[in-house]
């Protein structure tokens, strides 16, 4: 029987291999299609594109915004809307011919998924997009056709951060160029395994860069996070809940609710906005609420408050709160409410009006509390008492324990390597893998907590920020501090923060809890032999295989 669909992008992907009925995350085999129609148009975008680069010639910010939100529409958990990838297929095919013109003259050929022209109907459209799957191209070489997709999703994830970043006023033309060069290539025949190999650790430190701009617009348009304690439990009365990743949409939507009586919760991958001077100032950014984005469903189920999503993760809404759940941005699925934008801002009244309506809580819960806000200049500004505690002995090793969470069993991990991590190691966490354990207590060292939340997922790059200045102190290289990645992956922006990773040459990377599919076994075993990519296995030998076993005795 032939499949409805194939994807294989995230960690859940159904039996490690692929979805090919319906997608584990939602996605319908009608959205995956037109997803898929929607890359191969980027791909002919990226051939005129590079070529218009090659030139010297200048791409117009229109134009990279549209294949960076493009791109970012396709990655996992985002948009479920068959609607709104119409429209993006129609733009994609408007956007190729003013790139081919902007080209001119092309010496040698022009590969055919250049110069397609989509048909006109979503009927049409997804039946031409049969052709243009992942496996489409039976004759492709495996290892080929893996290091093609790992580039794509690796630029999906990168696509996150530079709409991020562009969100808040910042675009750099090195990253916004390699979305051209990225999907050229996959169209190049002539490229091979080790040519790809370099083309995906150029796109790792492109998108440190990206990482770096977007970290700049975060702090200088916020501040520098901030050691923070954020409420956990529930306070009385109205409320609305935001989830996702966007600081600009949580800063306009609490200019609006100011004094309104409405209290304003972070979900999920926000819940690191508390640290930031300029959204904690506000007092009804009164906590954070529920934990990953694996489980809204339980937790939103029934919930009386309004909620906003901002960008991934959404999951499909149940009926129970299908009427109190607001998308925007790049974010969309069918039959619920959306909030559109114009030169940047935007109308939350009817997200304001709904939990206004539903009343909220009826008491309050006792109070808890956990600490957030050790980005890269909080860190750094106590580095002498790091390091002092490190020759002391006081601190023996550094573990990273962080990425994405999910709900594919063997996630425990994470919460038994963290609890099982010795009184005398310092934890570093960020994204949302870190809900696993961040309510815990781990006490502290000195004046330092054992824990130290650094933020999002695209805080990796505090991450590196803070080990490359600790190896600097050192003498040392980033590989020899007593410093250990934990990674937890589930989508594609882990995919290109571990190729980041990789491109800065850090090496014994923990990786789970599975290996992605799009991994050929030939391209797993490269990066094995050249940066030591390990699979988690459990906790006590992986623990005593990075600490020894004398020093868990």
């Amino acid at each position: 029987m032939e499949n409805q669909m194939f994807c294989f992008q995230c960690e859940q992907t159904l039996g490690g291999k692929g979805c090919v009925k319906h997608g584990i995350c939602g996605k319908s085999p009608e959205v995956a299609g037109l997803q898929d129609l929607l890359i191969h148009m980027l791909k002919g975008i990226g051939f005129y594109g590079q070529k218009a680069i090659e030139k010297g010639l200048k791409i117009d910010d229109e134009t990279n915004k549209f294949v960076i939100d493009a791109i970012f529409s396709t990655l996992t958990n985002v948009n479920f809307d068959p609607e709104r990838f119409v429209d993006y297929i129609r733009k994609a095919s408007v956007i190729k011919d003013g790139l081919r013109d902007l080209a001119s003259e092309i010496e040698g050929a022009i590969p055919s998924t250049a110069l397609y022209v989509p048909p006109a109907t979503e009927a049409e459209m997804l039946e031409a997009s049969k052709g243009f799957g992942v496996m489409a191209d039976t004759s492709l070489n495996e290892d080929i056709r893996s290091l093609r997709e790992l580039m794509i999703y690796g630029m999906k994830g990168m696509g996150a951060y530079a709409h991020h970043a562009h969100v808040l006023g910042k675009m750099d033309e090195t990253v916004s160029s390699f979305f051209y060069k990225g999907l050229a290539a996959t169209l190049d025949n002539s490229l091979e395994v080790g040519d790809l190999i370099g083309l995906n650790m150029e796109l790792g430190q492109v998108n440190y860069k990206c990482m770096e701009l977007l970290d700049g617009a975060n702090t200088g348009t916020y501040g520098h996070p901030v050691p923070t304690e954020v409420l956990i439990t529930k306070k009385k009365g109205p409320f609305i809940v935001v989830s996702g990743h966007d600081l600009k949409d949580l800063k306009q939507l609490l200019e609006q609710t100011e004094g309104k009586g409405i209290n304003i919760y972070t979900h999920g991958e926000m819940i690191p906005t508390h640290g930031y001077p300029e959204l904690k100032k506000y007092p009804h950014l009164v906590g954070n609420y529920g934990g990953a984005w694996q489980d809204q469903q339980k937790e939103f189920d029934g919930l009386p408050g309004a909620i906003l999503m901002t960008t991934n993760c959404l999951q499909k809404p149940r009926d129970s709160y299908k009427d109190r759940i607001f998308n925007t941005g790049i974010v969309g699925f069918p039959e619920v409410g959306y909030i559109k934008g114009s030169e940047g801002v935007k109308d939350f009244t009817p997200v304001i009006e709904k939990a206004l309506e539903l009343g909220g809580w009826l008491e309050d819960e006792p109070e808890k509390k956990i600490l957030v806000g050790f980005g890269h200049n909080t860190v750094l500004s106590v580095a002498d008492k790091v390091i002092d505690a490190v020759k002391s002995g006081a601190i023996k090793h550094f573990f990273l324990i962080g990425g994405c969470d999910g709900a594919k069993p063997g996630r425990n991990y994470y919460t038994e390597f963290a609890e099982k991590a010795p009184e005398d190691t310092v934890i570093l966490t960020l994204a949302c893998g870190k809900f696993r354990f961040n309510k815990k207590e781990f006490g502290s060292i000195g004046e330092l907590p054992r824990l130290m939340d650094m933020g999002q997922c695209n805080d990796a790059y505090s991450a590196v920020k803070v080990a490359a200045a600790l190896a600097d102190a050192f003498g040392c290289s980033v590989n020899e501090l007593p410093l250990s990645l934990i990674l937890s992956w589930y989508e594609q922006k882990a995919v290109c923060i571990l190729l980041t990773l990789l491109s800065l040459g850090i090496k014994n990377i923990h990786i789970g809890p599975s290996l992605p599919a799009f991994i050929s076994p030939n391209v797993l075993q490269v990066l094995v032999d050249n940066f030591n990519i390990t699979p988690i296995s459990n906790v006590e030998a992986d623990m005593a295989a990075i600490l020894g076993e004398e020093a868990l005795a």
